[in-house]
């Protein structure tokens, strides 16, 4: 078992407390903290919702999303018993300002510990939601609130919302929360380059041709069309999720490992990033939409007959995207000239997250044309499925009779090295919202830094009359995404494999 290190004793309220994330990912991932020992005796968990379910009925249906959702070793009897008599459900539609009297009875005695409200909602109800806490009464100096991404739809909608959260609690206290950078992997890029003096000398430009972030899905938007066509890729993974992961690989060493100082570091990144604007967004931007084909053997459907399916009907045809490709620059001494290739999508041959460092070739090759292509060193760092980080070298092939060059990996995964179950990112961000660590959350400035750069894309897509280029389910985008890395003289990490 990873180390367990305690918390002080909470409360944490779910609101959206029936939805897909709580039942999905929030809920299980409390119960595991507790089959671990990490939450302590008396806190409490409360979810709301405007169901009209006792606490008896909500429990049940907890105990359904667990079975679904986690391994059977895990759903203890005796975790079980202990976690279920936490929970209880509130009955109340949030965004009114009457009927908060259940939710203030429910929380009494408890202002002198921490306080979490977790916000799994419409970002549109942030703002409504935080207010009535503060009528409400419960807003207390050692609450929290947790914000789900996506912080709006564009930079005036994020500077609205935060506007209407910063006016109830501090900023201090708001957790926005991007659960990739909750991550092991992710967590083991900070030790790979800053823990290891083989990497932090290599980390720039002199040394690196460029880096591939890639976030891949094969599920297609299921029961999540009504949000997802009013968002799309770019804002619902690139805003966020790929462009963390950029500010992650291309920031400065912090002073230290501390809230500000990582976060510092993150923004200046953001800042740096060479916008993408006017006749460059055509260039250095690919946008797609899946059509029907065939993903792990089976046939699955186009995007518009998804939306078809959920209208019942005939659905106005849709522009959303849902595959993007960005070439990012980040204009400053370290990684000057070194492009980021930045991909994602749904209904894409294999679902995997993973970030590729692609160094540059040996100047010089001292082996005979016989011995075989000298290939350049490249580490893949696996966020998902199998975490882990590979380093591809270049050996000598074993045997007589001359000296072949190949290339071979040194690989080490989590699981098989570790041999322990270790939390996943959901886990470990709730406890650090108990603790009060915004170290893996985005400030204000970072959400407002990463619209201000995305939003000149979705502008340049509005104004052209170009519609999302069609690719086939199961394939990895349109050829236009292979066109804008093969003009560079590169190609796709899953292309050279």
């Amino acid at each position: 078992m990873a180390q367990i290190i305690p918390v002080d004793i909470f409360d944490i309220v779910v609101f959206g407390g029936t939805g897909d994330l709580a039942l999905r990912k929030l809920m299980p991932s409390l119960f595991l903290r507790d089959h671990d020992g990490q939450i302590p005796d008396g806190s409490r968990i409360l979810g709301v919702s405007r169901s009209d379910l006792s606490s008896a009925d909500y429990v049940a249906r907890l105990r359904a999303g667990l079975e679904q959702h986690l391994d059977q070793d895990d759903l203890d009897d005796e975790t079980w018993q202990r976690f279920s008599a936490r929970i209880a459900h509130v009955r109340l539609d949030a965004t009114k300002a009457e009927g908060w009297d259940g939710l203030v009875q429910d929380l009494k005695d408890g202002e002198d510990r921490s306080r979490v409200f977790y916000l799994a909602t419409s970002p549109d109800l942030f703002g409504p939601i935080c207010r009535n806490l503060k009528t409400a009464g419960v807003v207390t100096p050692k609450a929290r609130v947790v914000l789900e991404k996506p912080i709006g739809r564009d930079l005036e909608s994020a500077c609205r919302i935060n506007d209407e959260v910063g006016t109830v609690f501090n900023e201090d206290q708001i957790f926005r929360i991007d659960h990739y950078l909750g991550k092991e992997t992710v967590q083991n890029l900070m030790a790979l380059r800053f823990a290891n003096s083989l990497f932090e000398p290599l980390w720039t430009s002199a040394s690196i041709d460029h880096i591939q972030i890639t976030v891949a899905e094969t599920i297609g938007v299921g029961g999540r069309s009504g949000y997802y066509d009013r968002s799309g890729a770019l804002r619902d993974m690139v805003q966020n999720h790929l462009l963390q992961l950029l500010c992650l690989v291309a920031m400065e060493p912090p002073v230290r490992l501390d809230k500000d100082s990582v976060r510092d570091e993150k923004l200046k990144v953001l800042q740096a990033l060479r916008p993408i604007a006017d006749g460059d967004v055509g260039v250095k931007t690919v946008s797609g939409q899946y059509r029907s084909g065939a993903v792990d053997g089976q046939a699955v459907p186009g995007y518009q007959d998804e939306l078809n399916a959920e209208a019942d009907g005939d659905a106005p045809e849709s522009n959303t995207e849902t595959f993007v490709v960005i070439k990012a620059e980040v204009e400053n001494w370290r990684w000057a000239g070194v492009p980021f290739y930045l991909r994602t999508g749904k209904r894409l041959p294999k679902r995997s997250s993973e970030i590729i460092i692609q160094f540059r070739p040996v100047p010089h090759s001292i082996f005979e044309q016989g011995a075989g292509e000298v290939v350049a060193n490249r580490l893949v760092i696996r966020l998902q499925p199998d975490e882990g980080v590979t380093l591809n070298l270049m050996t000598k092939d074993p045997g007589p009779g001359g000296l072949r060059l190949r290339p071979a990996p040194l690989n080490l995964s989590f699981a098989e090295t570790f041999k322990v179950r270790y939390p996943d990112a959901y886990e470990r961000l709730l406890m650090d919202v108990v603790r009060g660590n915004p170290t893996l959350f985005m400030r204000r400035d970072e959400v407002e830094a990463a619209w201000s750069w995305v939003e000149p894309i979705l502008e340049g897509w509005q104004r052209g009359s170009e519609r999302p280029k069609a690719y086939t389910a199961g394939t990895w985008g349109p050829s236009a995404a292979i066109a804008l890395i093969e003009r560079d003289g590169r190609t796709w990490h899953d292309d050279a494999e």
